[in-house]
């Protein structure tokens, strides 16, 4: 039977983690920020759009720049290992069976290995035990950029919701209420999808967002007396 490991989810569970948990986090800030400055309801309304949006390209763009340039290594790398397999295969049958002699193999099994990898794949061989490069593991620009931006508009659509159907005196609190109950629930999802410990994932998410709503606030709150 086939064994499935969940870190073969690590690639798009990232991306998607990283950009649900952002767009709640920035966007529940900016809009409690901008609410404490005492703006009208219309201002905050906008201002979370504005952040679902931006944030929205912003993730996408950011990811993949640096995923492309993972991306780019990975090929070079590749390129340059290609190169040396076929100028000299037999000193990189040698690099790889040392490679496997140093986890645990002696030299004639180790050998043997080599020789068996590199008759089938030789490059694959030197790019998963040389270089680290795996099926799970390779850069995928466009992938990732796409959960990146989807993710975050899907985070941010929830205190873009609160704002939109609430215009009441406890604004604020509805936002963080909303914003951290759903943190939760993102933690505990990718503790469970990613196979970790649930309580550490959900502690760590909701604790530092909780402390970034809070700074938002009192910047906000600051400000809102100032210009008033």
């Amino acid at each position: 039977m086939k064994e499935i490991h969940k870190i073969k989810n690590i690639g798009w569970l990232r991306a998607a983690v990283l950009g649900a948990n952002d767009g709640i986090v920035s966007t529940a800030s900016l809009v409690i920020g901008v609410a404490a400055a005492h703006a009208t309801h219309e201002g905050v309304l906008v201002a979370a759009i504005a952040g679902l949006v931006s944030g929205s390209m912003s993730m996408a763009t950011g990811e993949y720049v640096s995923v492309s340039s993972q991306s780019d290594t990975e090929s070079a790398a590749l390129n340059e290992e290609r190169t040396e397999l076929a100028n000299d295969a037999d000193a990189e049958r040698r690099e790889l069976a040392a490679i496997y002699v140093r986890r645990g193999l002696d030299l004639t099994l180790a050998r043997q290995v080599a020789d068996k990898l590199m008759s089938r794949d030789a490059l694959g061989a030197h790019a998963r035990d040389e270089l680290g490069i795996s099926e799970i593991t390779t850069a995928r620009p466009l992938q990732a950029a796409l959960a990146s931006a989807l993710s975050f508009a899907t985070g941010a659509a929830l205190p873009l919701a609160v704002v939109a159907l609430y215009a009441g005196p406890q604004l604020v609190a509805a936002v963080a209420v909303a914003a951290l109950v759903a943190l939760s629930v993102l933690g505990a999802l990718a503790a469970l999808t990613g196979g970790a410990k649930l309580l550490p994932g959900v502690v760590r998410v909701t604790f530092w967002s909780a402390l970034a709503m809070a700074v938002t606030y009192g910047i906000g709150a600051i400000f809102g007396t100032v210009g008033a």
